[in-house]
């Protein structure tokens, strides 16, 4: 099984540096304004919303629907367009690379094959042992930490690009990610983000699991990450040379569109935490709701035994001021 991503335009995703303005000044800017952006898009703070859970308790329960499941046998499926990704960004080798909300090292992995010197960090402990040992399959050496997109454990200036595929989308409060993005990269750095679209097959299906399970209250969509207004607006204070491209990736499963809502009821963490909390009757209508979805995406031509659906995500690259 996998999937395949078709190809894109390539960018110029390492310009020369920033230069002309005066560092103090603009890192003092920078700090203000990415506070008050992440203060705008934090409904939910550590005391929590009125009708909701806590930020701690949001969090928790997000690190154990991603240690759920396997998801590494999901991972498999689309590490090709991994591989892809990585390709179009065309790092140098020896430059220093945070990979956020790594997972089990489909993008870090690839990019130390390049010569990068790659740290992956994730909240998933489970999926950084299903890392190392990719890592040490291969003779690369790549650092491996447990940690939060919202609080990273690196020291400011750290790092020459930062990278996240299908990952950092998923933290609770936006505007925390993007001042965090802008803090442990060096000025002039590289972000190149892939992001699951709203209007794509995966947006698709995070609406329909979230009409059957309602996410917290006061919560900003994940695939709000994938639209490209959206992204600008969130990156604005602390980067320049913002571009964006929807970019097509195929999933592209050996089983019926059935047995792809139980390949991911299975294997798929957050989809397997969603069905646990259905009774009887409202996992069977979720699945009967997945299923119709797969079904109508279908391009297979033996669809009783193949699943072949266009997806579609948003590569975002920008450059640190």
């Amino acid at each position: 099984m996998g999937a395949r991503s078709r190809p894109a335009s390539r960018g110029r995703l390492f310009p020369l540096d920033v230069k002309g303005v005066c560092r103090a000044l603009l890192d003092a800017c920078l700090v203000r304004q990415a506070h008050e952006r992440s203060e705008m898009s934090t409904s939910a703070s550590t005391s929590g919303t009125p009708s909701g859970p806590s930020i701690e308790q949001v969090k928790a329960s997000m690190r154990s629907a991603w240690m759920a499941g396997d998801f590494g046998v999901v991972a498999r499926t689309i590490s090709k367009p991994a591989e892809e990704f990585v390709a179009r960004l065309a790092v140098p080798a020896g430059r220093r690379v945070l990979d956020i909300a790594c997972g089990t090292g489909n993008t870090a992995i690839p990019l130390a094959r390049g010569g990068a010197v790659v740290t992956g960090v994730d909240i998933a402990p489970n999926l950084l042992v299903q890392a190392r040992e990719r890592a040490l399959a291969e003779g690369l050496s790549v650092t491996f930490d447990e940690g939060d997109a919202e609080q990273l454990p690196y020291a400011d200036e750290s790092f020459d690009v930062v990278t996240t595929m299908f990952g950092a989308m998923f933290a609770p409060r936006p505007g925390l990610v993007a001042a965090e993005f802008a803090r442990v990269l060096k000025p002039g750095g590289r972000l190149a983000m892939a992001n699951w679209n709203p209007a794509g097959f995966s947006g698709k299906m995070f609406q329909v699991m979230g009409r059957h399970v309602p996410p917290p209250p006061g919560l900003a969509p994940p695939v709000l990450w994938g639209d490209e207004t959206t992204v600008r607006d969130r990156l604005a204070a602390g980067f320049t040379d913002i571009e964006a491209e929807l970019i097509s990736i195929d999933f592209d499963l050996p089983m019926s569109p059935a047995g792809a809502v139980d390949f991911f009821r299975r294997y798929f963490g957050p989809t397997q935490v969603a069905f646990s909390r259905l009774d009887e009757a409202g996992q069977a209508a979720l699945a009967a709701d997945l299923e119709a979805l797969w079904a109508s995406g279908n391009a297979a031509s033996d669809p009783t035994s193949h699943t072949l659906v266009c997806n579609h995500y948003l590569q975002v690259t920008a450059l640190r001021l």
